[in-house]
């Protein structure tokens, strides 16, 4: 019996090494090559992992073997042959089987938070769209991964590919979801879409290696200034904003509470800004008290409070229960209301807004109401508000976001080996102030990503910034204008194309709703720039030369499509003399390509600019596709 119970540990112990073993030599991969991945169809298919040194490793698809081993340090990587569009295909690697794999277009969409920005923010345009969407062959890769990196990584921490269906489309990101579906209907194949937008990123954050390292070191000396300035202040007790504000203020945990007597606060009329009505607190908190009325047939009905947008964070309470927050200034405020938060009747509704410098209030042209089923009741008008804790002092400066080359290491890296047709790019709000820096930094990141795939002339499509802020019709310098001509002149570069815009912004939000022309106009330039389809008028007129003919200039364009549009009026044009002084001008349209620009006030002019704002309304050059001039200057 002793001789059979040490058969048996025996035998226990080689199946636990035999385990440990096959534990050790399994392969891994990377996070993209999984389960629902999109492969780029007619090109070379790299597919990668990590093993243990000399492991020998198969990779199985469509009916082909193909056979490597891991190197010394146990990397190996074996190339498929270039295979059409189709699938689903299933994928074996050792002992690994992948499931549901297509083969189709794949596209790196990049940049700041208008290309991260997802469907669920933009619910008030489409949803009735939306609620529709039923597209398992568009399929999106995002890692929960948002921190910049010192290093180059090789894989994600995590992340799955996911299909646009009801169960994930609320987390897409609209302008990637809507320009694949625009080239799903049009290309008739699967289209994947690998999400690397962190919003609020600079373009220095997205440059790789020694591109990168001017960018660092400007960044590292400001960091040290600030480390200086904590070392100075070490032995002081660290101040914390928040705790200051509600150190001062007599509402906090009182005021949002039912049953508050507001009879002698001060009565304000909303939306708007509290400083422009005569608010002169700036720093710290206000308490915004509302009252609304609700039927008894309302009573019980689904209910949402729309609070539009607040700066710059928010708290709201009805009938003193917490129904939402949120801690920065771009959401919209949408907040549920459960069931028995109402009564029939008066209900009280009381907002504490956080402010901590600047001009904060309820953002114009937005959404303040309480909607119940069909039914929406106006929170617009007069409400009562008390200052809550004002703070005399900033706080110390944080880190800077972002270190320049950070959030290439951490999320483009990871992805050149994985083959892709191009990059869709949205981003340039952190870089306005700096466009002359950026004309040349951004040309070098497209030239950067593009070496560092292998792709000399790879398809790179972006957004040219939106129209933002109340308009102008004073002539100013613009930011945003010259960004926008920074990234027109970047279109100088092969296998590049840019959707203009300026028309598809909100004044009162530096995240438009409007994502869909956005990306419509963004696969019309894939239809030109990547699919090579020279029929398609895919931008609108884009400045080509001048002349002057005495006290004119008369401009040429290019991407005139069937013509520019000739039968309106045609604003947005300023000109200047040799003093630089620009004025307003008139503009005609002469040819299908030609524009005829004067003023009486500039007898010999020199420069001319359009759309030269940071919201240029009323600019109206355009070709009789309806696709608008890019915004530019000239001499």
């Amino acid at each position: 019996m002793r001789r059979f119970f040490s058969f048996n540990r025996l035998m226990l112990v080689w199946a636990m090494l035999l385990m440990g073993m096959s534990a050790l030599s399994a392969v891994k991969l990377p996070r993209l090559v999984s389960d629902g991945m999109v492969l780029q169809r007619d090109v070379m298919l790299p597919i990668w992992g990590w093993a243990d040194a000399g492991e020998k490793v198969t990779v199985e698809f469509c009916g082909k073997r193909y056979h490597t081993k891991a190197d010394k340090l146990g990397n190996w990587q074996t190339t498929l042959p270039a295979m059409e569009a189709g699938g689903p295909y299933v994928m074996k690697i050792n002992d690994v089987v992948l499931q549901d794999i297509m083969i189709g277009e794949v596209w790196l969409c990049s940049g700041q938070s208008n290309m991260e920005l997802p469907i669920r923010r933009v619910m008030d345009l489409y949803e009735a769209e939306v609620r529709q969407i039923h597209y398992p062959n568009i399929r999106m890769f995002r890692t929960s991964n948002r921190n910049d990196s010192d290093t180059p990584q090789n894989d994600y921490k995590d992340g799955n590919w996911q299909c646009a269906v009801a169960a994930n489309i609320m987390d897409f990101p609209a302008v990637p979801y809507f320009y694949a579906e625009r080239l799903h209907h049009q290309l008739g194949v699967p289209i994947g879409l690998i999400q690397t937008a962190i919003g609020g990123s600079p373009a220095e954050s997205w440059v790789s290696g020694t591109l990168a390292k001017p960018y660092r070191d400007e960044w590292e000396q400001s960091q040290a200034r600030i480390d200086s300035i904590r070392q100075s202040r070490k032995n002081e007790v660290p101040f914390n904003w928040f705790a200051e504000v509600n150190s001062n203020d007599p509402g906090a945990g009182r005021w949002s509470k039912d049953g508050v007597d507001v009879t002698d606060w001060s009565q304000i009329s909303l939306p708007g800004y509290w400083t422009d009505k005569g608010v002169t607190q700036k720093n710290g908190s206000l308490w915004f008290y509302k009252e609304f009325e609700v039927p008894d047939s309302l009573v019980h009905q689904p209910g949402v409070l729309r609070l539009g947008r607040i700066i710059d964070s928010d708290s709201a309470f009805v009938n003193g229960t917490f129904v939402g927050t949120v801690s920065y200034q771009y959401p919209p405020r949408i907040y549920s209301l459960p069931d028995g938060v109402l009564k029939a009747g008066i209900n009280r509704l009381m907002v504490r807004v956080f402010c901590p410098g600047g001009k904060g209030g309820f953002v114009e042209e937005k959404p303040y109401e309480v909607r119940l089923g069909t039914q929406v009741i106006d929170l617009t008008g007069d409400w009562k508000y008390h200052s809550g804790g004002e703070v005399k002092r900033s706080g110390l400066p944080g880190n800077l976001q972002f270190k320049p080359g950070g959030l290439y290491n951490a999320l483009i890296h990871p992805v050149i080996r994985y083959g892709i047709k191009g990059v869709i790019w949205y981003q340039g709000e952190s870089n306005t102030g700096r466009a002359l820096a950026y004309e040349s930094l951004f040309q070098s990141l497209i030239t950067d990503w593009r070496s560092r795939f292998g792709q000399p002339e790879m398809p790179f499509l972006y957004v040219q910034l939106a129209n933002l802020g109340r308009p102008n019709k004073q002539i100013t310098e613009s930011g945003w204008a010259q960004l926008r001509d920074a990234q027109r002149r970047t279109l100088s570069l092969p296998a590049t194309g840019m959707a203009v815009s300026y028309d598809l912004g909100e004044w009162n939000d530096i995240h438009p709703l409007n994502k869909k022309d956005v990306a419509d106009r963004l696969a019309l330039e894939a239809m030109r720039v990547a699919y090579g389809d020279t029929s398609v008028v895919s931008s609108g007129p884009l400045y080509e030369s001048l002349r002057v003919e005495g006290n004119s200039l008369v401009l040429s364009f290019s991407s005139v499509g069937s013509g520019l549009f000739a039968n309106s009026y045609l604003d947005g044009f300023q000109i200047a003399g040799e003093d630089g002084r620009f004025v307003w001008a008139e503009a005609v349209v002469l040819s299908r390509n030609t524009v005829k620009v004067w003023s009486p006030r500039v007898s010999h002019p020199v420069k001319v600019r359009y759309a030269w704002e940071d919201n240029p309304e009323g600019a109206n050059l355009m070709n009789k596709e309806g696709l608008p001039a890019s915004p530019f200057e000239a001499k």
